[in-house]
């Protein structure tokens, strides 16, 4: 059963239930139960190492102590589970007492189930719903790759995530954030946005040929660390890091931006970002006074771009998904982002992808930029992904897939200047008075006629948002 199969199968059951109201509660309630499978998983694991070990969970709240259906009649259900479920499990998970000597993993499920809730009001369809669950078994290598998702399936259902600047980033990028940047085991790794973990993981996929022994293992974990805004992306990232064997993750529930970037320490920094900030979205006022004034945006992905040069250390190195509207954007913050950048950092190469790949929730076309905190830029190239051979878009039945980067890879560490790849001075960029939005000069046809209405509308939206951003920027100028 693939996973989106199975989420169909269990959104469909909770859609017959009454106390479920829209696709926002139904993550929300397949949330809890994930969680408590994959931990009751975890800790079978954890038993078989630790013959000392004692599970936080009261004994009889434990997934394998009354989710399991041994088909021999005696499994809950209906008024049963229902009672159960309401009255026994979340009192008990609510109420754990944790302090400072709990152990993170175990403080985890309180941190868990303080705001989770039981939406469900029909017994019989929360036991269909949790046979469906029991039919995945997580701890298997393929199952476990296919977390992610679980959240993306769902996500593509809300038709508010892209409003609200949510993209799911494709497991090819992440992938490919990856094996460029190459992570190490001894090198702090961060997402400073962090969704689901998805980055985090793809870092983690990365080292785990590292790791030969315990004490690697331990630095592994300790140097793995995510902040995440919003509660149920964050709680995925939790249970996504403990399915893959960070038994403590660090990663905190918070909002990156609130922090001033001027109080971080060399302890606060990282030697490897990889982020897919949220963009199109706004923060409140009061976050861009965490900023220098001349680095003020209203546009959360500016913010991000600005907090990451102040969170990255020196010779580290850093990979960010980006709309055009930050390469193009000529309102006074974007331009001293974009100069801050080029004088701190040496931006060395710019990804151009093709329309589609956050579909359904954008037509925005985006940009892969990388760079490390070793000298000043003195010039950026650019690489136009090609799309395989009779695709006009990638779409959500025609996604990017992870081995269509093969050519970046194998241009990466033997650049020319070719179909696909050209090169720009940063004088040339000055002069363009930081515009890095620079179309392919060996490109045959770049004109308008040839767009497709993809593009075109990716382009007025993008237009639009652009001049939003201005508006707001004089109006605060006038305040």
């Amino acid at each position: 059963m693939t996973i989106e199969t199975m989420i169909k199968r269990i959104q469909n059951i909770m859609r017959q239930d009454a106390g479920v109201d829209g696709d926002a509660q139904r993550i929300s309630q397949l949330v809890w139960m994930l969680f408590l499978k994959i931990y009751d998983a975890k800790e079978e694991f954890w038993e078989f190492y630790d013959e000392n070990y004692e599970s936080i969970i009261p004994e009889d709240c434990r997934w394998r102590n009354w989710a399991i259906d041994e088909k021999d009649g005696e499994a809950l259900t209906g008024e049963d589970l229902l009672n159960f479920v309401n009255n026994t499990v979340f009192p008990s998970l609510k109420e754990i007492q944790v302090d400072q000597f709990t152990l993170k993993r175990k403080a985890i499920v309180k941190y868990v189930f303080e705001d989770a809730n039981n939406y469900m009001k029909n017994g019989t369809l929360l036991r269909q719903v949790i046979n469906v669950l029991n039919e995945v078994d997580f701890t298997e290598n393929e199952e476990r790759h296919a977390f992610n998702d679980i959240y993306e399936t769902i996500l593509k259902d809300l038709q508010s995530a892209g409003s609200a600047g949510e993209f799911y980033t494709p497991r090819a990028i992440t992938t490919f954030f990856a094996d460029i940047l190459k992570p190490q085991i001894n090198e702090k790794v961060a997402d400073y946005a962090s969704g689901t973990g998805g980055f985090l993981i793809s870092a983690l996929d990365y080292m785990k040929d590292q790791v030969k022994t315990p004490a690697d293992k331990e630095m592994l974990q300790q140097n793995i660390f995510g902040i995440e805004k919003k509660p149920l992306p964050y709680l995925l990232a939790i249970t996504n890091m403990i399915l893959h064997d960070i038994d403590a993750p660090n990663i905190l529930h918070d909002n990156s931006l609130s922090k001033n970037v001027r109080d971080f320490k060399e302890e606060d920094k990282a030697d490897v970002i990889l982020m897919n900030p949220p963009y199109g979205s706004t923060e409140e006022d009061s976050i861009q006074m965490n900023f220098p004034v001349n680095l003020q945006s209203s546009e959360t992905a500016d913010m991000f771009m600005s907090l990451i040069l102040y969170r990255l250390k020196q010779n580290g190195r850093a990979a960010v998904v980006l709309p055009n509207s930050f390469l193009f954007g000529d309102d006074r913050g974007k331009i001293n982002i974009k100069r801050k950048l080029l004088k701190d950092c040496n931006l060395h190469t710019i990804v151009r992808l093709p329309e589609g790949v956050f579909a359904p929730y954008t037509p925005i076309a985006t940009n892969l930029l990388f760079f490390d905190k070793t000298e000043a830029t003195k010039e950026v190239w650019y690489f136009e992904h090609p799309l395989p051979e009779g695709y006009k878009r990638y779409s959500k039945t025609r996604p990017l897939k992870a081995n269509e980067f093969e050519v970046e890879k194998a241009w990466w560490n033997n650049r020319v200047e070719n179909e696909n790849a050209w090169k720009v001075s940063t004088e040339e960029i000055e002069k363009r008075n930081f515009n890095l939005d620079i179309r392919n000069p060996n490109k045959k046809d770049n004109s308008h006629e040839n767009q497709s209405v993809q593009e075109l509308i990716g382009g007025l939206i993008q237009s639009q948002t652009n001049v939003m951003e201005i508006l707001q920027s004089l109006g605060k100028e006038l305040e």
